[in-house]
């Protein structure tokens, strides 16, 4: 059986290449490629339904990437030993790729589209996500499914001063900014990323920089699509029309619509006065199919579109009546939960967050088990978004992609300003709790996490706050309005979504989604130095609440100490089995983990009051030290003989605490004395030249007044 294939091969001008490949596998999808850089190898496919379903006004568009086990030589765990759902990482991944594809779909298709990516085979130094979008868009490319198109994804990251191009994993360790940029041959259309505190300058330098690599990318896909002849894509018609309903449906309430936008009215009362014009205007028109009824809601949705955006173009003038650069009023409080190691609620407008932040040990570090990256995570942001918080019944079915997305996005940001690693032993779980929702959740779960992470003592570098910007053009692109702090319906009817996080010193976050072609890098710039202002002002209202981090943490937080131990006395902590460790974790109601770092152990002690710690210490100190003349010691008497007791004073160890060294009394007979098991505080006196250790508990005793 033969094959046509087809192969094309990107030259990323440092001796690297990228091929792809078209003819070989799956081809009874639309469309189907393998991308192959080193090892690295990704199999994307695209299908898409011949006919829309009837009613659908929108694109169903699913895109899921996946990791294949067998791609890096593993057997997944769990019971099923199979791949499961996706893994958040995975889901970040899909995610960056939908955004990336949605815009570019004509608006009228709406056929269900289904984009699938699985990585097949892994060099473990060539990170895939920079990947899956070229990926994505190839297999695109060699369908005939309507796609304004291609694209491409790459990652950008500055490393040693210098910008690169999908650098390698071991490369990412010293980079100062790590950005993923998607776009078409004249365009940018998604952003997203996090950075050691750059300017503004320097994010916009690496977003050309990638754009000349994703221009490269884009014409390798031209150049297969022509040579496999799919340059013609299919035809369709998925939509209703209906000239005369449209026209009559401006002239009836466009008017009204405007007043209402220019009302600065609260959000309920907004929706409901614009949902009142709506179905004032439809039941004018008396018995309608359902067709015709769908199209009059949609009509009407372009009215409020064109209203909206003209307020703002024409006069400046926003849905709450601020101005493109204002603000919405800030409120927060720190310590609101009594319980919590650390609390804040942090509220801008109608959006509001209730943040948390727990502190645990190192046995609640998250470990991370995937095909590609597996390890442990020591910090953990959730962030939730309840049906309530924008006054919806809607089912809690656990995160899904969209609080999945969110919650990096913050925890990108704050993880930027964390203490090093050797001077927090803690592993941190921050949760975001989305009370209220009118724009830019994500952004006040930036700002409370922030307050929540000074209120727990976490000694960050600096404070974060984020902002989410928004844009207005008109349809020949000749007036655009930047608006600063943008809310819900902004988000919905603008053109572009730019969420910008940052310190006093600089960016350390930002994501970014366009909706439109042809965005200039100098609004991208005024649009990140407006950023910068509105950062600033939330910073300075952060601080009227809490300016740094409490000096020492709450008095129920646990505390943790670390101690260095020889690495041979490692074993020994530990025990057979497990058994000693154990036992003392039992007996002082502290938790222990231990590790081998260098030709030490790293003990880690975590307890929620100090007597725990301070006895887990003692225990570890005695297990791995040797004994020393003149020291005390807690022992445990462990036998008893006609002239003495043998006390242990560390494990394996024992000594002679002789009759005569009891008490400063005489003793006759050991009789009463001790039990087997008691705890006796003893003093060691000599170590003998057999090693035989002479122990006193008479010497940790006062003397009585007769001896004096």
């Amino acid at each position: 059986m033969s094959y046509n294939v087809i192969k094309k091969v990107i030259d990323l001008g440092d001796g690297r290449t990228i091929e792809i490949e078209t003819g070989k596998l799956a081809k009874q999808a639309d469309g189907s490629v393998v991308i192959k850089q080193g090892d690295t190898m990704l199999l994307a496919t695209v299908v898409s339904s011949p006919e829309a379903k009837e009613g659908v006004d929108f694109l169903p568009l699913s895109v899921d990437y996946q990791e294949k086990y067998a791609a890096t030589g593993r057997i997944p765990g769990g019971f099923l030993r199979r791949e499961a759902r996706l893994s958040d990482y995975e889901v970040l991944i899909s995610r960056l790729v939908d955004r990336a594809l949605r815009p570019l779909f004509p608006e009228d298709y709406h056929a269900d589209t289904q984009v699938m990516i699985s990585l097949i085979s892994a060099d473990k130094d060539i990170m895939p996500d920079c990947l899956a979008g070229l990926a994505a868009s190839a297999a695109l490319a060699v369908s005939d499914i309507p796609f304004n198109g291609p694209i491409s994804e790459v990652r950008v990251a500055k490393i040693d001063g210098q910008l690169v191009i999908n650098p390698t994993l071991s490369q990412l360790a010293n980079a100062s900014l790590e950005f993923i940029v998607a776009g078409s041959e004249f365009d940018i259309n998604m952003v997203e990323g996090e950075a050691k505190e750059i300017q503004e300058a320097e994010l916009v330098e690496a977003i050309k920089f990638a754009h000349e690599a994703i221009k490269l990318q884009v014409f390798a896909q031209r150049e297969l699509a022509i040579e496999l002849g799919k340059t013609e894509k299919r035809t369709y018609s998925h939509e209703h029309s209906n000239e005369d309903l449209k026209k009559a449906i401006y002239a009836a309430t466009y008017e009204q619509v405007y007043a209402i936008a220019s009302s600065a009215s609260a959000k309920d009362e907004r929706s409901a006065k614009f949902k009142e014009v709506r179905d004032t205007y439809i039941a004018t028109l008396g018995e309608i199919d359902d067709i015709t009824k769908g199209l009059a809601k949609k009509y009407y949705h372009d009215v409020e579109y064109d209203a909206i955006r003209n307020l703002v173009l024409d006069e400046g003038k926003r849905l709450d009546g601020r101005t493109t650069t204002q603000i919405r009023p800030i409120w927060s409080e720190v310590g609101y939960l009594p319980s919590a190691h650390g609390s804040a609620v942090f509220t801008r407008g109608e959006t509001q967050s209730l943040t948390t932040v727990t502190l645990g040990a190192k046995d609640d570090e998250q470990m991370i088990d995937g095909a590609f990256i597996n390890g442990y995570q020591k910090f953990l942001l959730h962030y939730n978004f309840p049906g309530f918080s924008t006054g919806e019944v809607r089912p809690n079915r656990g995160a899904g992609r969209r609080e999945i997305g969110h919650g990096n996005l913050a925890m990108r940001s704050l993880k930027q300003v964390l203490p090093a690693e050797d001077e927090n032993p803690y592993t941190i779980r921050v949760v975001s709790d989305i009370l209220e929702s009118n724009g830019s959740s994500s952004m006040a779960t930036v700002c409370a996490g922030t307050l929540a992470l000074m209120d727990a003592g976490i000694k960050i570098k600096s404070p974060v706050s984020g902002i989410a910007m928004g844009l207005i053009t008109n349809e020949m692109g000749t007036k655009y309005a930047i608006l600063s702090d943008i809310l819900g319906d902004e988000d919905h009817l603008g053109d572009m979504d730019f969420k910008v996080t940052g310190t006093a010193n600089g960016i350390v976050a930002c994501q970014m989604d366009l909706k439109i072609n042809g965005l200039s890098y100098e609004v991208l710039t005024k649009a990140l130095d407006q950023a910068k202002e509105g950062r600033l002002h939330i910073l300075g209202e952060m601080a009227k609440t809490i300016e740094a981090p409490r000096e020492d943490y709450k008095p129920h937080a646990p505390r943790i100490i670390t101690i260095r131990i020889d690495k041979e006395y490692i074993g020994a902590v530990i025990g057979p089995g497990g058994k000693i460790i154990q036992e003392m974790q039992r007996e002082t109601g502290a938790t222990i983990s231990i590790e081998e770092v260098g030709n030490q152990g790293v003990v880690q002690i975590f307890a929620d009051n100090k007597e725990s710690i301070d006895k887990a210490v003692t225990r570890i100190k005695n297990i791995a030290s040797k004994p020393e003349v003149g020291e005390i010691y807690e022992g445990k008497v462990k036998s008893i003989m006609p002239f003495g007791a043998f006390v242990e004073i560390m494990p394996g160890k024992d000594g002679l605490l002789h009759i005569s060294e009891i008490d400063h009394k005489r003793f006759e007979t050991m009789d009463g004395i001790f039990q087997v098991g008691d705890e006796v505080r003893v003093k060691l006196l000599d170590i003998d030249k057999q090693g035989k250790l002479k122990l006193s508990r008479k010497a940790l005793l006062p003397k009585p007044e007769s001896a004096k």
